[in-house]
């Protein structure tokens, strides 16, 4: 059995009794209890980050993370397909997680639940029953994440792109969320909703407008991107747009600008 990283809501509709696959909904726990996809099990955002205030939208420590995937009933075979009905910012947040832990069985639904009860697919209130597991996270891929460390070290790198996923005004240092206002010295400015179609329920944009979008921005796949926002939330979703395009070399830094722009001891644009 095998899913694409975007998987559309008819093709999942097919898979919803197959054992092997495991869905995962992000949403509120009241809009979980309203209605979900069949079968999906709830997952509180909550307990796949950490933080050390003001940096915030932290990678949980390995402890932390086993616990909140063995109590979704993970196991390591299993091919996770996550939602949620805000865009798919959570949803992307853990599927960048599963990417980092090395767990790489994984797909988006694409358009979330708002495109899945756009067409009039099965929906439940019924809770899932979960069978818990002993997942146990191991060894890190690192080629998913960037710190600070590694961020600073590239600056001048020409190989390297740095793509803020914020709104245009947190960009440019109006729309001022830490310490300090701006970006990234060299980083480019993409606002992750400008990737989702909303006259098509939050589905991803055409491949050929995200690939000009992206050009036009010299984000190109022979470049290693490293996508950032205030907290790798909506970057998360620029990260799994970039991995979905086939970009080899794709990293997601957590703590981003909540991160950076309270250091005083970091450059900043």
């Amino acid at each position: 059995m095998s899913l694409p990283l975007v998987v559309e809501p008819a093709v999942l509709e097919q898979h919803l009794h197959d054992a092997g696959i495991l869905i995962v909904d992000l949403c509120r726990p009241e809009a979980y209890a309203r209605g979900h996809v069949p079968g999906a099990v709830h997952l509180e955002y909550a307990q796949i980050v950490s933080a050390r205030p003001p940096v915030m939208g932290l990678l949980p420590d390995g402890a932390q993370l086993s616990q909140a995937l063995s109590g979704i009933g993970l196991t390591p075979e299993r091919h996770v397909v996550a939602y949620d009905d805000e865009g798919g910012g959570k949803a992307c947040r853990l599927l960048w997680t599963l990417d980092v832990i090395g767990h790489e069985r994984f797909s988006l639904l694409n358009g979330g639940l708002r495109a899945w009860m756009a067409e009039n697919r099965p929906l439940s209130s019924e809770p899932v029953a979960v069978k818990t597991s002993h997942y146990q996270v191991g060894p890190l891929n690192e080629g998913a994440r960037a710190d600070k460390d590694y961020i600073l070290a590239h600056l001048q790198d020409a190989d390297v792109k740095l793509l803020d996923a914020r709104t245009s005004g947190e960009y440019r240092g109006v729309d001022r969320r830490a310490a300090r206002g701006g970006h990234i010295p060299g980083a480019v400015n993409m606002d992750w909703t400008l990737a989702i179609d909303a006259q098509n329920q939050t589905r991803l944009k055409p491949e050929a407008a995200l690939r000009s979008q992206l050009a036009a921005l010299g984000v190109t796949p022979d470049k290693e991107v490293i996508t950032y926002c205030q907290t790798h939330h909506r970057s998360s979703h620029t990260y799994i747009v970039l991995k979905a395009l086939g970009y080899p070399r794709v990293k997601g830094y957590p703590g981003a600008w909540s991160e950076w722009g309270n250091d005083p001891a970091v450059p900043v644009e």
